[in-house]
């Protein structure tokens, strides 16, 4: 098998790439290198270098090669970066993708794997998540996700577009080798964060402790990494036994605030982190929770490294190793 993976030198795609060349696949990488690490990518696998936005640039990765699945990670993912900038969101989440599926209906492929968000939800009126939960974004990123999804439906029904959309709750960790972490530029997830504060010796902060919740902060859905790349592995062999469009919350179905991160991190990495309460970010939910039901049902998805303790574990041993590689 033959898969494109986009956005294959970041933290996600990376792993996906490497999973996959281990489980036989031939995998091209197609990324821009703008937020992505060259050094990120396996060697066994052709990296093109290029902007999806260039429809040219799009149209001759199609038209020289043949793939049996795309796997479409590359886009921008801060949700505070998209409400001061909603312009790059818009442009780079949407056109990059609209790209990609035009010119694979062009040359006849099929099996699209999105990256896709939670964050197509918005504030939830109902905890825990199911996929027909109500779609109210609350910021630029996440309804880029949600307009693409769309974009997805359409090219379905017009077009017979095979696509599966998996709706990430937290990705989190790193791969188990240390050979795939997270580490993005501009950084705004919690846990690498965390961790980079104890290695600078620097406060971390924590936007609200007013929440809704058993201890005021924010509770979220954390998936390990390893976890996540499965999912895409197994919606792949979804797409090819069946055809149609098919949307998966991807999480555990348990959530943890950030004070009860906090005190794994501090188990787990030996520390004492200085924390600063601030004020809510704009759009921050009390909690994100999946329903993963479906995901376990249809595709048999069951994680196996997703318990906190292992996903901090793996992370701290990345960026103990790792701390200053972009991906």
């Amino acid at each position: 098998m033959k898969i494109l993976v986009t956005g294959g030198a970041g933290y996600i795609g990376s792993l996906m790439v490497k999973t996959s060349l281990n489980k036989g696949c031939e995998v091209m990488v197609v990324d821009s290198l703008e937020r992505g690490n060259k050094d990120a990518v396996d060697l066994r696998a052709t990296l093109i270098v290029g902007d999806l936005k260039n429809k040219d640039f799009v149209e001759n990765v199609f038209s020289e090669n043949k793939f049996d699945a795309v796997v479409h990670f590359a886009g921008y993912i801060s949700m505070e970066e998209s409400v001061a900038n909603p312009y790059i969101y818009f442009d780079n989440n949407i056109n990059a993708s609209l790209n990609i599926v035009e010119s694979m209906i062009k040359h006849n492929l099929n099996n699209f794997i999105f990256s896709s968000t939670a964050g197509v939800y918005g504030n939830p009126i109902r905890v825990p998540i199911n996929e027909d939960h109500p779609k109210n974004p609350t910021n630029p990123y996440g309804e880029s996700k949600l307009i693409v999804e769309r974009i997805l439906l359409w090219y379905q029904k017009t077009h017979g577009l095979n696509f599966a959309s998996l709706r990430y709750f937290n990705a989190a960790g790193a791969s188990l080798d240390s050979t795939a972490g997270e580490n993005h530029n501009p950084e705004t997830h919690i846990i690498p964060k965390a961790i980079k504060a104890i290695l600078e010796n620097k406060e971390v902060s924590i936007y609200g402790d007013d929440y809704s919740t058993k201890d005021g902060t924010c509770v979220r859905d954390y998936i390990h990494v390893a976890d996540l790349v499965e999912a895409h592995i197994l919606a792949i062999d979804k797409l090819q036994k069946e055809k149609g469009g098919f949307f998966y919350n991807v999480g555990t179905g348990t959530g943890y605030s950030n004070k009860e991160l906090i005190e794994t991190i501090n188990k787990v990495c030996g520390a004492s982190l200085k924390v600063k309460i601030e004020k809510r970010r704009s759009g921050d939910a009390d909690s994100l929770i999946a329903d993963p039901r479906k995901i376990q049902t249809e595709l048999g998805f069951s994680p196996k490294h997703s318990d906190l303790e292992t996903i901090i574990k793996t992370a701290w041993e990345w960026h103990k190793r790792n701390s200053k590689l972009k991906i």
